[in-house]
């Protein structure tokens, strides 16, 4: 068997290494899903073979051989573009101009406005600060809350089945992620229709499931 050409370095609830596996599920790409537990032992990020793949101590890394050269890319959000733009179809950018910086708004409502407010390093760092019992996951839940009423509104005059019409696209692989991890803290989705809408029709699709959290190889065994 013809090894594959990408090791994804990852974690399993990581919303960022999720979104770049719905890309890599998408376009049928074969890749090869390496974990890294940012948990165990202080965390794996830390450790120096993985801050030689990404200096920032994040997931996730994509790593691939070209010649003799490695190449990686870290941030999911240049990695999908860079899968987008050499890899097969779908395209998850429109070809018009506004449409593809519409679907680059969406996903940055979650990636800059919502996710980086509640990721695992700075609910560790609110536990250290304020040592009040929950008081991170009541953090998490406030942001999360506000950052997808917003997307709601920006979502609503723009969707069809999906963010943006009624073919997936980057928005959506962003949405998916968020909203699970908007049901680990609590939050009210029923104030948010149409993205639980479009979350229930994506949560259907092959590539979608294939992705999700709890299918990766690292994610825990429920009893």
């Amino acid at each position: 068997m013809t090894a594959s050409p990408f090791k994804l370095y990852g974690y399993w609830r990581s919303s960022a290494t999720w979104r770049v596996r719905i890309a890599l599920q998408l376009k049928e790409i074969p890749y090869q899903y390496i974990p890294v537990n940012l948990v165990k032992d202080g965390g794996e990020q830390y450790k120096p073979e993985h801050q030689a793949r990404n200096p920032m101590s994040q997931v996730p890394v994509l790593e691939w051989q070209q010649g003799s050269e490695t190449r990686r890319l870290s941030q999911s959000m240049a990695i999908i573009e860079y899968l987008d733009e050499t890899g097969p179809g779908p395209r998850l950018l429109p070809e018009d101009p506004l449409l593809r910086a519409q679907a680059r708004m969406l996903a940055e409502h979650v990636n800059s406005g919502i996710q980086p407010l509640h990721n695992a390093i700075v609910q560790k760092r609110i536990r250290e600060l304020v040592p009040a019992d929950k008081s991170d996951a009541r953090w998490a839940a406030e942001w999360i809350s506000r950052g997808l009423l917003g997307l709601e509104g920006a979502v609503k005059p723009l969707a069809g089945r999906c963010c943006l019409g009624d073919s997936i696209s980057l928005p959506d692989l962003f949405l998916a992620p968020q909203m699970y991890n908007a049901r680990r803290f609590q939050v009210d989705l029923s104030l948010v229709p149409t993205l639980s809408r479009i979350e229930a029709f994506l949560a259907a699709q092959p590539a979608f499931l294939a992705a999700h959290a709890d299918r990766q190889s690292d994610a825990p065994t429920k009893e």
